[in-house]
């Protein structure tokens, strides 16, 4: 699957795909929201979720750049 492929689908689409194809990397936990990250093939999903409603919000993909920092041990 490609991103593109991944970015077409609906959002129950979009996490059935995640959660059959996806390898759980990490999470990192922000005041009511927890990000899950995942690596499909050659690009990484994000699963947001709301602790408070208990729901999945969001799902987004995408391959490198500034939405990967927030995963490293890294002290800027």
């Amino acid at each position: 699957m490609t991103l593109y492929e991944f970015n077409a689908l609906t959002l129950g689409e979009k996490q059935a795909t995640t959660w059959k194809l996806g390898s759980y990397l990490d999470n990192y936990v922000t005041k009511g929201v927890k990000i899950n990250c995942y690596a499909i093939d050659k690009f990484f999903v994000e699963v947001h979720y709301n602790s408070e409603q208990n729901t999945i919000t969001k799902v987004t993909a995408f391959k490198s750049g500034h939405n990967l920092d927030k995963y490293s041990n890294l002290q800027l």
